[in-house]
């Protein structure tokens, strides 16, 4: 057995234990962080299949962005995990239905891409799903619409800084050019007050009260 075929079985074994844990464990941040470690193995075999730009796009979008924005709600939120997992054993024949379904659809995919494979050496040596081949494509055939795509994603960016800036009635944000130029008459005021003698007061209104109590006294 080849060195790449052994690294391909671990990186496979891992990566189905690490999903089947995903799935079972009973700690939300734990299956987090379970699935970041499948998403780990899958670009190593990635690496394997030399599609190194596949490799790293799944550790810089799903490892570093999505998965991180994941853990950050899940630790955020509450959740009650017991509540949470009742009724859990009334899904399992569904899930295994479906989940059948998807493993027979995938073998299938398999079967024929793997019957009908053969790489010419022109693609070999063209390195067909390389990082250098997808970008002379991107900037020679399929500039126009990387383009509209780039353009597309700006707008979103900024219909989302828009929504997130608008002013509303309910809002507690506050404006950091008002903050900084304040001045302290506008934060603090001085008023002055006569002096008050409040023992003075004390024994005054000990004194009332008594005579009102001896007035009331027969």
């Amino acid at each position: 057995m080849q060195f790449t075929t052994g690294l391909f079985y671990v990186f496979a074994a891992i990566m189905v234990l690490s999903a089947l844990r995903v799935i079972t464990a009973k700690n939300p941040v734990h299956a987090a962080l379970f699935l970041v470690l499948a998403f780990f193995n899958a670009a190593g075999i990635w690496l394997l299949l030399k599609a190194e730009f596949l490799a790293i796009v799944l550790v810089l979008v799903y490892v570093g962005a999505v998965m991180v924005l994941f853990l950050f709600v899940v630790m955020m939120l509450d959740i009650n995990i017991d509540r949470m997992r009742e009724g859990f054993l009334g899904y399992v024949p569904l899930a295994s239905i479906i989940g059948a379904v998807v493993v027979i659809e995938m073998a299938l995919v398999l079967w024929n891409g793997y019957g009908n494979f053969a790489q010419t050496p022109e693609a070999a040596a063209l390195n067909i799903g390389g990082t250098k081949e997808l970008g002379r494509l991107i900037y020679t055939k399929y500039i126009y619409g990387f383009e509209v795509a780039a353009v597309i994603l700006l707008v979103g960016i900024i219909a989302a800084v828009s929504l997130t800036l608008r002013k509303r009635k309910d809002s507690k944000a506050i404006d950091p050019g008002a903050a900084v130029r304040v001045k302290r008459n506008d934060r603090l005021r001085i008023v002055k007050m006569d002096a008050v003698n409040q023992r003075a007061i004390d024994e005054a209104a000990i004194a009332a009260a008594a005579a009102q109590n001896k007035e009331q006294t027969p």
